[in-house]
This record gives structure tokens, C-alpha cells and sequence, in this order.
């Protein structure tokens, strides 16, 4: 439906004046009944004011397009106003309004505004055309501007719309984990760009593996890649493409900006292998450090827990089916299968260490650095530097391998077949042994000890700050880099015998969905519709021990979510510890309450928790007027 049909000359104000939001809204609103579009404008203008208060519809650049979607529209429409001096709208960049466009849609099944919305942020993206509408001088000459822009963007996209099996964007998600935010940031990202009126295929690279995977054609006639990871993804495919590399959390919170950046025809042509590592200005030349060290740990973190999960479930179930009174010395392994259980699980667990720092390597020095990488983390875990030596062999591997790349280049070419089958692997090896056995080992085995040391003296005072502590950090960014931080020592104390830690982790991060779940099934009107259908699906996500099920909620109203459930999460974490709760496993949410020590309490420190949490949020959110359906 073109925007020139949904809009009247009686429907239009230019060169408007409005002191402030709410004023310019009574105009819209006004208007749009001056156009017989709407029966009863104080319903309209409810519905209007219950959209602004899930957001802002201020989209930046001095535009807004507040909208709503109810009964008492009896034709969808537009009502427009141009205001020179602009008004304060609450927009994204601070930027007041000039141009506010505002959207009747009728309750129906059709989505009529987001298509609108659609159209209106496409040809809204031009500045010449935002201009020509703020100073056009009739609303003949209004109108018609409008029908041009639409007449050569929307022609010109229908020619680019040839019928192939192609798209305009392609896109790579992908976060440490796999599990959460690698599908809402494919997700935000397929509905923004349908909303954009853009095609777009998104390849998720979670745990379970590649899906979506776009074909060679499919890439080669893509306008533009958009690669939003925390971690490496195969890059090598979209050589001699424009790349746009980005956080998952962009492709979460910021997909519009995203797709605009990636259409902009600004974005770099990337280059794969020794050709990018030669541009100077590749994409990592423009990365922040702290993200560069972020997305290389993640890299090993990543990989690395199959191996602890997997293998810590197994060993929490070996002590779970054995018999303690038979040796208490050897508990886990007296029965036959508890002791089959047990050496599978030391096994995967074994590996633990090595693949975070061959894969920390291989995440900076590409695949020559993955071998280096592997025996730092083994001489680590051996030599007693234990989680913080295979950390820094993970880090020192893969740059050693970066310098020798670089000493290697002076050498002939004729020698280029030998350096990763020889000097790479032979010189890294020999190198980083030396360090972590002579360098990193001694100080940081110290330093363990000393730290084990610390922990097992703590008063039961200490361990529950630390609990609290632990507990809330889980709940401050919900899988971001404090999440993983906590978690990521939750799971390294298993393997010192600090199995408190890991039952105040776990309680920790189980805890902000379920209490926002809570919240949406007893407090039902701080919640629109959309939200409260959610609530059963954060009941399972919290239980299962997936943090990221509050994300949706944290991105739209932070100030009262993070506050709210970090508090319940540290309450949790701190009743975990003051119970003596312990855990074997670093997963598995209820599903592994077996094995946990004190189940009783601990269930209590969850539900004590997610109740102070759900309160919290109650009370710091305000009840809203219930929308009848709105985008």
C-alpha cells in the first residue's frame, strides 16, 4: 500500500508548532480525525500513548512515526506534521523531531503499520529527501515529493527483485555459547529487514552447528555481508565481498543501524588469509582492544565447554549413583558403572584446558597457532598454572605465532611450503614450553595454591559476599562479558574441589527469568500482551539454566529489569552459599538438582531469589494501559 494512499491534504499540518511531545501528539491525533480515519480519539490516543511507553518512536535523524493498531480505526490512514523548529521527542540520538509521521491501522490481521513503517524508514533514510519534506512550501508540493520518492525507490527495488534465488544481505550470528543470543540476533535482524522491506538470509552458527547456510550464488549476489559474533566464524567465503563485522549485541539491540551501515555502500571489501592480515585497514585494526581479547577468549571459552559440561555432568552422576560408605577415598568410582561414568568424564574433562588455549591460539594466530596453543594448555594444566596458565598460554601461543608469521615473510618463497608443516609447528612448540614451564607455571601455581588456599579458609561471612557477588554478576549483562566471567570461574572452581562456587554461578543465572516470569503471571499489568505470552517460555529457559531468556526484557526497560533481577540473582547466590550448596556439574539447570548438595536449601535459595526479584520488579515498574494490539 503506497504512503500517498494513506494520506490527505486534511491530514497534513506545515510549518506546525508544538511546545512538546505531547502536544504535537493532540495535533496528530486531531488531524487524524479531521481525516475520518479513527471513531473515538481518546481510545486512539491511549493506544498511542501505550506504544510510546514500551519505546520511543523517535527513530532519530528528526523523524518520528508514532503508531497504533486498534479497533476504533475504521480506515487506515497517515496524518503528518512538518516542524521547522522541531520538538523534543525523546529519540535515540537526541535529536529533536521536525517530521512526525503518525499511523492509523485497523485490528485486523494484516500488519498494515509495520508495512507502512517499512516504507516511510526506507525512503526516510535519505537526507536530500527529509529536507525537500520539512521546507516544501504546499502540501500539493508535499505530496508529490512523497509520490516520486516512492515511484523511484520501490521501481527501483522491484527491478533489483529479479527472480533468483538471492538476497540483498546476508548475515552470520553467532555468540560464545550458541545457545540464546546467536537466534534473537538472527531474529531481529529477519524481522527488521521484512519490516525494511529487505531481503535477507542469516546463518546462525550455534552449538548445534551451522544452519541456514547460504549457497556460493546466494553470496556472491548479496549486497553486503553483516558477520554479528562474539567469537570467529569462516570468513574465508566472503572474500572480495563488502563486510560489515559487528557484536551479536548490535544484531540484538541495533539490526536497523546495522542494515542501514551494511546498504550505506560505505562497508569495506574484505579480504580473506595473508591479503587481510596486508590491509591496513582491516576490521580488527578498528575493534577496541578490550573486544579483541573479549572475542579471542570467547573463541576458546566456546569450544570448550562441551567438554566441561558434557563431561562435569558425568562425573556429578558417578558420585550420584556410587556408594560413599564403601571407600570413602575412592567415592565415584567403587561400583563398577559410577567408575565407568567417572573416567569418562575425567577424560572430556581433561581436555578442558587445552582447548581453551589452542582454541584462544587459533582465534589470533589462525591454524598454525591451534597445535602451540594445544600443549601450552596441557603443559599448564600439568605444570599446576591450572585455568589461568592455559588463559595466558592461550594468549601467548596465538601472538607467537603472529610474530613468527612475520619473521617467516622474509624468508624465501621457495621455503613457503615448509613454515606450517616445520617452523611453525616446531618453533611454536619448543617456544611456548619454555615459557609456561619456566615463565607462567611457577608464579601462577603460587598463586593458585595460594588462592585455593584463600577460598577453603574463607568464613562462612566471605563465602556469602562472594555468593552475592557471583550470584549478581550473572544478572547484570545476561550471557555478556560479566556473565561469562562469573560463569567461566564457577566452572574453573569445580576443578579445584570450590564446588560452593559453582552452585551459587548456577543459582545465580537461573534466577532473572524466572522472576520475570513471575512477574508477568502475578503483576500482570506492568506487561503488555506480547510480553506476558513470553512469561511460560522464561519459566523453562530459567529452569533450564539459560539466562539469556530475561535479554527481551533488559533491552526494552534496563532500568528497572537489571536492577531488579541482579538484586534477586545476588540473593540467590548469597542463600546458596550460606546454605553450603554444592554442585559437580557446570550446566544442567533442574535437570542436575540431583546431584547438587543441600537440594532442599538450594531450591529455596532459587525460589527466595526469583521472589525478591519479581517484587523488585514490580515494584519498580509501573502498571501501563492496556494496549489492544500494538506493534
Amino acid at each position: 500500500m503506497k504512503i500517498t494512499d494513506l494520506l490527505n491534504k486534511s491530514a497534513m499540518q506545515l510549518n506546525g508548532k508544538a511546545s512538546n511531545k505531547m502536544e504535537a501528539i493532540d495535533k496528530l491525533v486531531d488531524l487524524m480525525a479531521a481525516a475520518g480515519n479513527i471513531s473515538d480519539k481518546k481510545v486512539y490516543k491511549e493506544c498511542i500513548l501505550a506504544r510510546e511507553k514500551e519505546g520511543t518512536t523517535g527513530i532519530g535523524e528528526g523523524v518520528a512515526i508514532p503508531h497504533a493498531k486498534t479497533d476504533v480505526v475504521k480506515k487506515a490512514g497517515l496524518s503528518v506534521m512538518v516542524l521547522p523548529q522541531g520538538v523534543d521527542f525523546e529519540s535515540m540520538d537526541g535529536e529533536p523531531a521536525k517530521l512526525i509521521f503518525m499511523i492509523a491501522a485497523p485490528n485486523t490481521e494484516e500488519n498494515i503499520h509495520l508495512d507502512v513503517l517499512g516504507r516511510l524508514s526506507i525512503l526516510l533514510m535519505d537526507d536530500n529527501f527529509r529536507r525537500k519534506l520539512i521546507s516544501a512550501g504546499s502540501k500539493e508540493q508535499f505530496l508529490s515529493l512523497v509520490d516520486q520518492a516512492e515511484k523511484e525507490k520501490f521501481e527501483e527495488e522491484k527491478k533489483e527483485e529479479k527472480p533468483r534465488d538471492g538476497f540483498r544481505l546476508i548475515a552470520v550470528t553467532a555468540c560464545p555459547t550458541g545457545i540464546a543470543h546467536t537466534y534473537m540476533a538472527a531474529e531481529n535482524l529477519e524481522n527488521t529487514a521484512e519490516e525494511m522491506g529487505i531481503s535477507i538470509k542469516v546463518e546462525t552458527d550455534g552449538s548445534g552447528g551451522a544452519k541456514n547456510v547460504p549457497t556460493r550464488k546466494q553470496i556472491e549476489e548479496a549486497d553486503c555481508i553483516i558477520i554479528a559474533a562474539d567469537k570467529n566464524v569462516e570468513t574465508a567465503r566472503f572474500d572480495g565481498k563488502p563486510v560489515l563485522f559487528a557484536k551479536v549485541a548490535d544484531g540484538i539491540h541495533k539490526p536497523k543501524e546495522l542494515i542501514q551501515e551494511a546498504l550505506s555502500g560505505n562497508v569495506p571489501v574484505y579480504h580473506s588469509g595473508e591479503k587481510q592480515r596486508e590491509n591496513a585497514g582491516s576490521h580488527e585494526d578498528k575493534e577496541g582492544a578490550a573486544h579483541k581479547i573479549y572475542k579471542h577468549l570467547m573463541n576458546g571459552v566456546s569450544h570448550m565447554l562441551p567438554f566441561v559440561i558434557g563431561g562435569g555432568i558425568l562425573i556429578a552422576l558417578a558420585f550420584l549413583f556410587d556408594n560413599y560408605e564403601i571407600d570413602p577415598s575412592n567415592f565415584g568410582s567403587n561400583l563398577p558403572f559410577p567408575a565407568f561414568l567417572k573416567s569418562v568424564g575425567d577424560a572430556a574433562f581433561g581436555f578442558m584446558l587445552p582447548i581453551l588455549a589452542g582454541f584462544i591460539a587459533m582465534s589470533i594466530g589462525d591454524r598454525p597457532a591451534l597445535a602451540v596453543g594445544f600443549v601450552g594448555g596441557l603443559l599448564a594444566k600439568d605444570g599446576g598454572s591450572g585455568f589461568l596458565g592455559a588463559l595466558l598460554a592461550g594468549f601467548i601461543a596465538g601472538y607467537l605465532i603472529v610474530g613468527l608469521r612475520k619473521l617467516c615473510d622474509k624468508l624465501p618463497k621457495s621455503l613457503e611450503g615448509i613454515k606450517p608443516v616445520l617452523i611453525y609447528p616446531l618453533v611454536g612448540i619448543l617456544a611456548i614450553g619454555a615459557i609456561i614451564t619456566f615463565v607462567v607455571n611457577p608464579p601462577v601455581g603460587a598463586f593458585n595454591n595460594w588462592l585455593t588456599g584463600a577460598l577453603n579458609s574463607m568464613g562462612e561471612s566471605s563465602k556469602i559476599i562472594l555468593g552475592f557477588v557471583l550470584g549478581g554478576m550473572m544478572s547484570i549483562d545476561f550471557g555478556g562479558p560479566l556473565n561469562k566471567a562469573a560463569y567461566v570461574f564457577g566452572t574453573a572452581s569445580i576443578a579445584t574441589g570450590q564446588l560452593d562456587i559453582m552452585a551459587a554461578v548456577m543459582v545465580g543465572g537461573m534466577v532473572p527469568p524466572i522472576a520475570i516470569a513471575l512477574c508477568t503471571t502475578f503483576f500482570k499489568n506492568r506487561f503488555t500482551r506480547k510480553e506476558r505470552q513470553s512469561g511460560l517460555t522464561n519459566y523453562i529457559m530459567g529452569l533450564a539454566f539459560i539466562t539469556e531468556g530475561a535479554i527481551p526484557f533488559a533491552a526494552s526497560d534496563p532500568l528497572r529489569v537489571i536492577p531488579a533481577t541482579a538484586i534477586g540473582s545476588a540473593v540467590a547466590g548469597a542463600l546458596s552459599m550460606l546454605f553450603g550448596c554444592t554442585l559437580r556439574a557446570p550446566h544442567g539447570g533442574v535437570f542436575v538438582f540431583p546431584v547438587v548438595g543441600n537440594p532442599l536449601w538450594y531450591v529455596v535459595a532459587l525460589l527466595a531469589g526469583s521472589v525478591v526479584g519479581m517484587i523488585l520488579l514490580a515494584l519498580f515498574k509501573k502498571p501501563i494501559q492496556e494496549e489492544q494490539s500494538l506493534s
